[in-house]
C-alpha cells in the first residue's frame, strides 16, 4: 500500500497548555468535535473520537508541547488494522498557539479528503471553540 504524509500548520487562539488540553481531555475534545470522544491521558492509553470513527493509542505526550498517537478511521475504506500516526507539536504564538501536525502513513487515496477532514473537523471547530473562552 503507497502511503504519504499530510502537514499542516494552524494558529490558534489559545495558549499551548489550553490546546492541549482541548486535545487530551474527553469532555473538551467531545465538546469542539460535538461528537463522543474517550481519551486516556497516559502514554500507552488508547483513545477514540467522533462517535468511534478514528481510533488509536497515545505513543508521547509532552503536556503543553506535544501529542504522538497512533490513528486509524473506522469507514470502510482504511486498511483494517492499519494505523498511521499523527504529531501534534504546540508552540506559543503572539497569536496564541502554533500547531505544526504531521500525519505520517495515510493511504495514498485518502490523502485529500483527510487534508480537508484535519480543517474541517479540527482547525476550524477549535479555532471557534477557543474564540469562544
Amino acid at each position: 500500500m503507497k502511503t504519504k504524509d499530510i502537514k499542516q500548520k494552524v494558529i490558534l487562539p489559545a495558549k499551548p497548555l489550553a490546546v492541549y488540553n482541548a486535545l487530551m481531555d474527553s469532555k473538551k475534545h467531545s465538546a469542539f468535535t460535538s461528537s463522543v470522544c474517550k481519551i486516556g491521558k497516559k502514554e500507552g492509553a488508547v483513545y477514540s473520537a467522533y462517535d468511534g470513527y478514528i481510533n488509536g493509542k497515545n505513543v508521547k505526550l509532552v503536556p503543553g508541547k506535544k501529542i504522538v498517537q497512533t490513528w486509524q478511521a473506522i469507514d470502510g475504506v482504511w486498511p483494517e488494522g492499519y494505523y498511521s500516526e499523527i504529531t501534534f507539536d504546540l508552540k506559543s504564538n503572539p497569536k496564541g498557539t502554533e500547531l505544526t501536525f504531521l500525519h505520517k502513513g495515510v493511504p495514498e487515496n485518502q490523502v485529500d479528503e483527510f487534508k480537508s477532514g484535519w480543517k474541517e473537523h479540527y482547525w476550524e471547530p477549535m479555532k471557534l471553540y477557543f474564540s469562544k473562552k
